[in-house]
């Protein structure tokens, strides 16, 4: 079974990273950039960047499918459906019920009772058919692997985002304090002057 990889979204973790990813890597996730996971580097460039980090899962697992692959998935999708129950039923109630008649009307049947080719059958389809199973699992727990490494890129991007907004708000609301303790400054200084002033006028 060929194993599942993961394209980037829209590009690729410099290996020297630029200042503003290393900055936000800094103060977002308060540590170096070459402390962090590829993953999380990844989201830092497309934050830094302002990519978007969403992709598709099917396509992410149908880039590296093979045709084995896509046999596997098929074979496992029919083995599983009720049409497969019905075929087999089917064949089965036929091979036992032509063999039945034969053998009461035409003397020898060509798998009498107790159907011993027919288990050999079941056998060999049973054989080949659990592999195969396994397979499309095998496929399935690692597309469940990607889909939930991209939600992780998604929430980790999420929660980085409203931190960086949070900083911008916080510095915001500490620009206007400056800037009221700054007039505020200025006030008291006017009123100080205006006091001298007065008191200047009040001794003349």
């Amino acid at each position: 079974m060929s194993e599942i990889r993961v394209q980037p979204a829209s590009r690729t973790v410099a290996a020297k990273p630029d200042a503003r990813v290393a900055d936000l890597a800094q103060r977002l996730l308060e540590g170096g950039l070459s402390e962090l996971s590829v993953r999380e580097q990844r989201v830092i460039s497309t934050i830094a960047d302002r990519h978007h980090v969403t992709r598709s899962v099917n396509r992410a697992v149908d880039d590296d499918q093979t045709i084995g692959d896509r046999i596997a998935d098929r074979v496992a999708r029919f083995g599983g459906s009720w049409t497969f129950i019905i075929i087999f039923v089917v064949a089965l109630g036929a091979w036992v019920g032509l063999n039945t008649l034969a053998l009461i009307y035409f003397g020898p049947a060509f798998d009498p009772y107790p159907f011993i080719f027919l288990n050999l059958i079941l056998s060999m389809i049973a054989a080949l058919q659990a592999p195969i199973i396994l397979m499309s699992q095998n496929r399935q727990a690692a597309r469940d692997r990607i889909s939930a490494g991209l939600d992780y890129e998604i929430n980790l991007k999420a929660e980085l985002e409203i931190m960086a907004l949070h900083e911008k708000l916080d510095a915001l609301q500490i620009d206007r304090l400056e800037m009221l303790l700054r007039r505020q400054g200025e006030l008291l200084e006017l009123l100080v002057q205006y006091r001298l002033i007065e008191r200047a006028s009040i001794v003349s």
